[in-house]
């Protein structure tokens, strides 16, 4: 779930978080954050600012220009939030220094290697149609993060192999543009 989660973060900052919180809130997950440091996910206030906080930044990906300034702001925030979801994920079943370190590197390396291929399509987009497929690109976005956030909620297995393949293409398509030609 924690890396399912992760990747979403790096297609949105706050929609992996605030359905977290409703699965959580809902009894929907097997995740206990009773006297834990993430306790506050598991209540009404968390629900609807995180609530808040997701209609926004999907709302601000529509407005020309804001979009590229976002995604400066979003990739660390990205980050961060990616190794937050693993790291509850794995709050009360492992050792703090492997939940940190599981959630920093497998968490944040995930959401950063989502987060990184957004930014490229989006640098794209702007760069080839001055912007004006940037809703298109960013509807994309919004629907990849909500599936993959659902399906890391409730199938888990199934979102971490549609993680790895995820991974998998983004690496691929790297390669094919780093790779020379043999022409």
């Amino acid at each position: 779930m924690g890396l399912g989660l992760a990747a979403a973060s790096g297609f949105r900052v706050f929609l992996p978080p605030f359905l977290l919180s409703i699965a959580v809130r809902a009894d929907a997950v097997d995740v206990n954050l009773m006297d834990t440091p993430f306790e506050y996910f598991d209540s009404n206030v968390a629900v609807i600012l995180l609530g808040v906080a997701t209609v926004a930044e999907f709302a601000a990906y529509y407005v020309p220009w804001v979009d590229n300034l976002l995604d400066s702001i979003a990739s660390p925030a990205a980050v961060v939030a990616g190794s937050g979801m693993t790291a509850i994920v794995l709050e009360g079943n492992t050792d703090p220094v492997i939940q940190w370190s599981l959630a920093i590197i497998a968490g944040g390396g995930v959401t950063a290697i989502v987060q990184g291929a957004t930014v490229v399509t989006r640098g794209i987009s702007t760069s080839l149609t001055a912007g004006f497929a940037n809703p298109i690109v960013s509807t994309g976005e919004n629907l990849a993060s909500v599936i993959l956030a659902l399906i890391a909620v409730v199938l888990p297995i199934l979102a971490a192999v549609l993680v790895a393949v995820l991974i998998g293409l983004i690496v691929l398509k790297a390669r094919q543009k780093v790779a020379p030609s043999s022409a």
